[in-house]
């Protein structure tokens, strides 16, 4: 057990109850589900709660859409959601919804508060309103054509073609979503939380620790344009809470999202008797911590622990944000088949395949992880079945068939049995850490030595020989009991696997390994296969499933005329376009920040004739006094490009993963500045 009981409250962000489960979502469910799972096997007494996030105008206009009330539709996705969850084995403490009683009192008493002590104002703003259904739109339901590059269909705040934003009024041809007419402008008034009362409070706490670094960083930006007051109010019609004593204004759905933290966690509390104030109130002692993805990070680390100070409640321990998931190096696509919902996933393959790939992918980093399907095949084949499950199949048999299923009464190797326990607390850190990548390779590395001593023993050869019943005995033990200690050490990640082995193995629920000793003179059961490899047939299916066309897509009807179809591919290029670019080797002459940015740096490069600057996004693999004096490949014919912080007069080559691992050339290669690359 450990030194200190630790009492943990752990939330993942609310999945929006307008659409099903799918396999990007599940990143985050699973690594805050391996974290929790950890503590508790630790002995930690931490608790797990989340909910639906039930209510916005998208859930509205979906139930209209399909004739039914917005509490049916709610009411049946968190149904699939509940199960969806379960059969990835996300245990949850209490999953819930932020359509509750409860996240309704809190709503009303984090504003009441916030209210009393001066944090909110009102004040009136001009919004687009559709005339038809007599509404006004959010930017998302607003499409038109981008006033920067003229793409079509493009939303109403920002491009996703060229990337420009803007406001909803710059839209060229501006439409409804909703009923096809062109929005018109339309005053109302609105309520705002004041979070600029905030701002040295949140100065500090973005910087003590909360937070992974890279987003602290990226919060600076916040901070340097200005903190703005946040609109929380939306008009009628609209789905969510209305906000007291103003008629016809509701809470927008973001600021009660993050209190159903609270409203999932007070329904546990009544249900099971805990203590609400223990784990929320100002003083509390508890840890609380929020997994979250990156593109939310504003509304958890500025709006909400801004929120909990001004309401007089505690704020996060920590929040931790994970990157996005991209499946075969792109977004996931519907045409493609890789526009993969949970329901579907189980319709085919084992969900444990795909918590173990999510785990060895996972680190505590703001990155985002690749599900490559040759790889995922090629892990979960060699690491789970090949090696984990392969230890105990080739030891069983003979316990079995030759010693009646008893293990023997002594250990055969006790400083190699040791070994494996003494891996516990650098595995254990990992966890801590959510570095599961870690992890899972120094696991593997021990079920590698676990597999080597089997097979320089070559119990097998042991089996035919007269009078070695005893050494075979003792060597077919000790692998039993290697496995024995590995499977602990993957119960956080592979939990159905591993129950299946403790009852093969004929013991309780698998502790942290730090607490086993070996398993002599035990009866162990009949083996039967744990996990089996991935079937290629059935991941072919999976893709096959997962594939829309894409008119099922397409939101609504283009308003121009679509462009020729041909059989070339979009981003291909001919190679006399290619000859075209003129790459030469370059000497970094020097290298500073470029204030503001996260990811630039300012560097001068001299190819032998000339200087230029070039805006470089590789401030993650280098500092500046590292870049001076090296070389680098630049495109010496890239037309010069106006960016926010200033003039880039080309483009840097670098090769790598990317993050830390950016590469360019080193000073002492042959290469001389000016020399053309061919």
């Amino acid at each position: 057990m450990p030194k200190e009981i630790r009492k943990i409250l752990v939330t993942s962000a609310l999945p929006y109850a307008n659409g099903p489960i799918h396999i990007g979502h599940l990143v985050e469910y699973i690594q805050t589900d391996i974290w929790v799972r950890f503590q508790k096997q630790r002995g930690h007494n931490c608790l797990y709660v989340c909910a639906d996030d039930a209510h916005g105008t998208p859930i509205m206009l979906r139930a209209q859409q399909e004739g039914i009330t917005p509490e049916k539709l709610i009411a049946d996705t968190w149904v699939q959601h509940n199960a969806d969850f379960a059969d990835f084995d996300v245990a949850f403490d209490n999953f819930y919804s932020t359509h509750s009683d409860e996240t309704k009192d809190f709503a009303e008493l984090i504003y009441n508060r916030l209210h009393e002590k001066g944090h909110i104002t009102k004040r009136t703003i001009t919004q687009a309103y559709d005339p038809v259904k007599n509404m006004f739109l959010p930017d998302r339901f607003i499409k038109g054509e981008c006033p920067k590059c003229g793409a079509a269909d493009q939303y109403g705040d920002n491009c996703e073609a060229c990337g420009a934003t803007y406001a909803p009024t710059d839209l060229i041809n501006a439409v409804s979503v909703v009923s096809g007419e062109k929005p018109i402008d339309k005053d109302s008034e609105h309520y705002f939380f004041k979070l600029t009362d905030f701002e040295a409070m949140l100065k500090e706490w973005t910087r003590s620790g909360h937070i992974q670094e890279q987003i602290a960083n990226k919060l600076d930006e916040w901070f340097e344009a200005g903190l703005q007051d946040w609109d929380i109010s939306r008009d009628a019609p609209y789905f969510g809470f209305e906000i007291p004593n103003a008629p016809g204004k509701f809470f927008y759905v973001w600021l009660d999202a993050p209190i159903g933290y609270m409203g999932s966690f007070k329904n546990l509390c009544d249900k099971k008797g805990l203590n609400f104030d223990e784990y929320w109130a100002k003083d509390s002692t508890a840890e609380l911590y929020h997994f979250i993805g990156k593109d939310i990070v504003n509304f958890h680390a500025l709006f909400w622990p801004a929120m909990l100070t001004g309401a007089d409640f505690r704020t996060p321990t920590a929040v931790f944000a994970h990157g996005f998931l991209t499946v075969n190096g792109e977004k996931m696509s519907k045409s493609r088949g890789t526009f993969i919902k949970a329901r579907t996933y189980l319709d085919h393959l084992n969900p444990e395949y795909l918590r173990y790939y999510f785990a060895a992918k996972l680190s505590s980093r703001v990155e985002d992880i690749d599900l490559n399907f040759e790889d995922f095949s090629q892990r979960v084949n060699t690491d789970l079945v090949n090696k984990v499950v392969n230890i105990a199949s080739r030891c069983s048999g003979f316990i079995k068939k030759r010693f009646d299923g008893q293990l023997s009464a002594s250990c055969a190797e006790p400083e190699l049995f040791q070994e494996f326990i003494d891996a516990s607390d650098a595995i254990a850190e990992h966890y801590e850490s959510r570095e599961y990548g870690k992890a899972m390779r120094a696991i593997s590395a021990l079920a590698d030595k676990a597999n080597q001593y089997i097979d320089d023993k070559q119990p097998w050869v042991l089996a035919k020989q007269e009078g070695s019943d005893e050494q075979l005995h003792a060597i077919c033990s000790l692998g039993i009991n290697l496995f024995y200690v590995i499977a602990a050490y993957l119960k956080p990640v592979v939990p159905a696997m591993v129950t299946k082995a403790e009852t093969f193995l004929n013991v309780d629920a698998l502790p942290w390994p730090n607490q086993l000793t070996p398993l002599l003179n035990h009866s162990i059961n009949k083996f039967k296969p744990l996990m089996t490899r991935v079937d290629p047939d059935k991941l072919a299916a999976l893709i096959s499933a997962s594939k829309e066309s894409l008119e099922k897509i397409a939101p609504i009807k283009k308003t121009k005329k679509k462009a020729p179809e041909t059989n070339e591919k979009p981003d291909m290029i001919e190679f006399d376009d290619f000859v075209k670019i003129d790459l030469r080797v370059a000497l970094i002459e020097k290298a500073e920040h470029v204030e503001g940015a996260d990811k630039l740096l300012r560097l001068t490069v001299s190819t032998g004739d000339e200087s230029r600057q070039i805006l470089a996004g590789i401030k993650s693999a280098y500092a500046p006094e590292d870049l001076e004096g090296r070389l680098t490949v630049i495109v010496a014919n890239l037309k010069p490009r106006k960016m926010r912080f200033g003039i880039s007069e080309g483009m840097v080559l670098a090769a790598g993963p990317g993050d830390e691992d950016i590469w360019i050339l080193s000073p002492d290669n042959g290469a001389k500045p000016g020399m053309r690359i061919k």
